[in-house]
């Protein structure tokens, strides 16, 4: 990992600030990455430090000469990535920095851009030489990183995969979902299939439904969204792909291409039964949406999956922007026991698995114990696992997503096939022409609309 350069499309953007320049710094603070250069690509005139600066809120306990070697080793160019004329000046920049660091000439172009600019830069990374595709024989490697969300719908996905793939090969091509990298997602296959005690009731002989829950508090960040909303923007990718890990067989080993074999054979399974969408009130209110946009901010989803494993068992989705707190979680609900109590002491609810993505990230059981100082009566206990308890330091996601890439692992790289299944399942789900309600910010949703869901399908939620 001693001998890569970094180029960054968006380095002036919201994702770069947050997630990739802390991540990077991180690495290089670790010592896990030392030779290196960064290039950073944008359309906004700026020195480094006026990049670079605004990261270091999202870093903890910043080593001044760590970040000191990454302001060095840093250049910024402004570069329109629809101009192939730019992209002489880009590689004459890169050329020129690698052989002032001795650097051999692997390199990751990182697209934390919108969609609609991914084949251009990538065709015009190819055309100039920055990337080329790679061979068995060749010593050095090029790799190149797609941020979320993959086309818009089906169709402009498929077209994009084609065209990546007329110019490098799949090995290259990294189509990144960093809530894989959360190293509790990660865990949720360790959980699952080094566990007897799990694996052996995973399915719809003990398990009565699945709720996977992404809340988010913050309303949205320009007009991207818009084009997209909660459907494309969260459900198509995250959601589906924790679904995904919840509901797919075991795979033959627990590494790249066995875990993605599993998870779309899962995917493909799925087949969308209901749900309804939301909009906070003052959507159409925020800068740059149209005061008669229809896109929703909120998605509620009954899902199932129609193989053996799954058939019957509910799953379901929930997520929304503008809502009363942030959190992730995925709740398993195991089915009742046949309660040999009185009948107002038997519980209400079956066992819960929940697994916490965030705040606090980590996994709890719910189960039935006696009530002291009473007999035939009983409540629920947590028996809880805390990660930020047992484990003080653990990395970020990013940390991880630019590790594997360096060494060469799709891991974290979501599958196309996955992709084209991912967005079938929208497509399903947009022919249902669910109802669109309104909620207040900083509320759950639309309160009605939750609390007849849940009615009708006998459950509740717990967010």
């Amino acid at each position: 990992m001693n001998d890569s350069t970094f180029i960054v499309f968006g380095i002036t953007g919201d994702l770069s600030k947050r997630k990739l320049l802390p991540g990077l710094y991180q690495l290089i603070k670790d010592k896990k990455i030392e030779n290196f250069v960064l290039i950073g690509i944008g359309l906004e005139k700026k020195s480094v430090e006026e990049i670079l600066n605004p990261a270091k809120k999202f870093v903890q306990n910043i080593d001044p000469k760590s970040w000191k070697k990454l302001v060095e080793r840093t250049s910024y160019l402004t570069n329109d990535v629809k101009n192939e004329r730019d992209f002489k000046a880009l590689k004459e920049l890169i050329v020129n920095q690698e052989k002032k660091y001795k650097l051999s000439g692997n390199r990751l172009a990182y697209c934390a851009t919108p969609e609609s600019v991914f084949y251009d830069i990538t065709k015009h990374l190819v055309k100039f030489g920055i990337l080329k595709r790679q061979k068995k024989s060749d010593k050095t490697w090029n790799r190149i990183a797609y941020e979320k969300p993959f086309g818009y719908d089906l169709k402009s996905a498929e077209k994009l995969n084609r065209e990546i793939l007329a110019l490098l090969d799949e090995s290259q091509v990294y189509r990144v979902d960093h809530y894989l990298a959360k190293e509790v997602v990660e865990n949720i296959l360790y959980v699952r299939f080094t566990n007897y005690i799990f694996e052996s009731l995973w399915n719809r002989d003990h398990i009565e439904s699945v709720q996977i829950i992404l809340n988010e508090d913050s309303g949205i960040r320009g007009i991207y969204y818009d084009k997209y909303g909660a459907l494309n923007d969260v459900v198509q990718n995250h959601m589906l792909q924790l679904l995904a890990l919840i509901a797919m067989d075991e795979p033959k080993k627990l590494v790249g291409d066995s875990i993605r074999d599993s998870k779309a054979k899962v995917l493909k399974s799925v087949a969308v039964d209901s749900g309804f969408l939301g909009q906070y009130k003052n959507y159409t209110k925020e800068k740059t949406i149209p005061k008669d946009s229809k896109t929703e901010t909120f998605a509620v989803l009954k899902l199932f999956v129609n193989n053996k494993r799954w058939k019957n068992v509910p799953f379901y989705l929930k997520t929304g922007k503008n809502l009363k707190e942030k959190s992730t979680k995925i709740n398993i609900q195991f089915k009742k026991i046949d309660c040999k109590l009185t009948k107002n002491s038997c519980p209400i609810e079956g066992n819960f698995l929940t697994i916490t993505i965030f705040p606090d990230a980590g996994f709890s059981f719910e189960v039935n114990a006696k009530k002291p100082g009473e007999r035939d009566a009983v409540v629920p206990v947590l028996m809880d696992f805390c990660y930020g308890c047992l484990f003080t330091s653990t990395p970020e996601a990013y940390e991880y997503i630019f590790t594997d890439i360096i060494n060469g692992d799709q891991a974290i790289s979501v599958r196309f096939d996955e992709i084209e299944y991912s967005w079938k399942i929208i497509d399903d789900i947009k022919a249902l022409k669910p109802k669109l309600y309104m909620y207040e910010s900083g509320s759950n949703g639309p309160k009605n609309e939750l609390l007849k869901f849940a009615k009708q399908n006998n459950f509740n939620w717990r967010d």
